[in-house]
C-alpha cells in the first residue's frame, strides 16, 4: 500500500512539474467544451436518427399509397368500363321494353276500337232507351243485361215473345262478329225456387233460363253455337240486397257477356309485338 501511495506521489509530481496549473485548467476547460459538443451531436444524432426512421416510415407508407392509388386507378378503370357496357346494355333492354309496352298499347288500342265499336252497335240495335236493358263496359268487356220480366215469367224458364224480339237484335250483331264469343249468364233472386221436381234451387233455375235464351239464339236466330256459353249465377252476384220486391227484380236478370275470343286477342298482342318497327 506505502509503495502505491508512494508512485501516485510521484506521479503527480511529476505531471505538476509537467504542466503548469493554468495550462493544466485550459486543458481541463477545452476538454469540458469537446465534451458538451459530444454531448449535443450525439443527442442530435439520435433527434436525426428518429427523424430518418419516421420518413423513412413515411416514404414506405407513400409508396405504398402510390401503388394503392395505381392499383385503383387500374380498377376504376375496368370497372368505368364494364360500368359503360351495363348502362348501354340497360339502355338497349329499356328501348326494347318500351317498343313492346308501346306494341302492347298499340293492340289494346285495336281492341278498345273494337269494343267501342260494338257497344255503338249495340245501343243502336237493342234499344238502349229501354229502361230494363243496359248495355255497357267494363274492363273492357261488354256487358248486355236484360231484366227477366222481358225474358220469361215468374219462375219459368220458357222463353217470351218480347223476349225473342230483343233476341232477335242481340243476335243479329252477334252474327256480324263470328270471332266473338257470348256467354249468357242467368241471375236470379233470394227467394227460394218452388216449382216443379225437374229444378231444385235458383242456381238450377238461372242455367236453365241460360240455356233456353241460347236455344232461341240458336234455332231461331242462327247464331253458331260454338259462339255460345251457357251459365248459371244463381241468386250469389246480386246488383242489390235482396231486401224488397223493387231490388228482387233488379237482380232477377240475364246478362250476356260479349268478348273477342282470348287466343284471338293474344294473337293480336303477338302480331304487334312481332311486327318490326323502327
Amino acid at each position: 500500500m506505502k509503495k502505491v501511495i508512494v508512485v501516485l506521489s510521484l506521479i503527480s509530481f511529476t505531471l505538476t512539474s509537467c504542466v503548469s496549473k493554468k495550462e493544466f485548467a485550459a486543458l481541463e476547460a477545452k476538454n469540458k467544451e469537446c465534451q458538451d459538443l459530444l454531448n449535443s451531436a450525439t443527442v442530435k444524432l439520435n433527434v436525426c436518427l428518429s427523424e430518418k426512421e419516421a420518413l423513412l416510415k413515411q416514404a414506405e407508407y407513400l409508396k405504398q399509397t402510390n401503388s394503392d392509388l395505381i392499383n385503383s386507378s387500374k380498377e376504376m378503370t375496368v370497372l368505368s368500363a364494364k360500368g359503360a357496357q351495363n348502362i348501354e346494355k340497360a339502355l338497349e333492354t329499356i328501348k326494347e321494353k318500351d317498343l313492346k309496352i308501346s306494341r302492347m298499347q298499340d293492340a289494346l288500342t285495336k281492341k278498345d276500337s273494337v269494343t267501342l265499336a260494338l257497344v255503338t252497335s249495340l245501343k243502336s240495335s237493342v234499344g238502349i232507351s229501354d229502361p230494363d236493358i243496359e248495355v255497357n263496359v267494363e274492363k273492357g268487356v261488354v256487358f248486355i243485361s236484360i231484366a227477366d220480366k222481358l225474358l220469361f215469367k215468374s219462375g219459368s224458364y220458357n222463353v217470351s215473345d218480347r223476349a225473342r224480339e230483343v233476341l232477335a237484335k242481340v243476335a243479329k250483331v252477334v252474327n256480324d262478329k263470328p270471332t266473338f264469343e257470348c256467354m249468357v249468364e242467368g241471375h236470379t233472386d233470394n227467394v227460394p225456387y218452388t216449382g216443379n221436381g225437374v229444378l231444385l234451387d235458383n242456381w238450377d233455375l238461372s242455367v236453365k233460363r241460360s240455356t233456353a235464351i241460347i236455344r232461341v239464339l240458336v234455332n231461331d236466330l242462327g247464331v253458331k253455337p260454338s259462339q255460345l256459353i251457357a251459365a248459371g249465377r244463381g241468386e250469389f252476384i246480386p246488383l242489390v240486397e235482396n231486401t224488397s220486391a223493387d231490388n228482387r227484380s233488379k237482380n232477377r236478370r240475364t246478362r250476356i257477356v260479349v268478348l273477342p275470343k282470348i287466343d284471338e286477342f293474344y294473337e293480336m298482342i303477338e302480331k304487334e309485338m312481332k311486327n318490326p318497327r323502327k
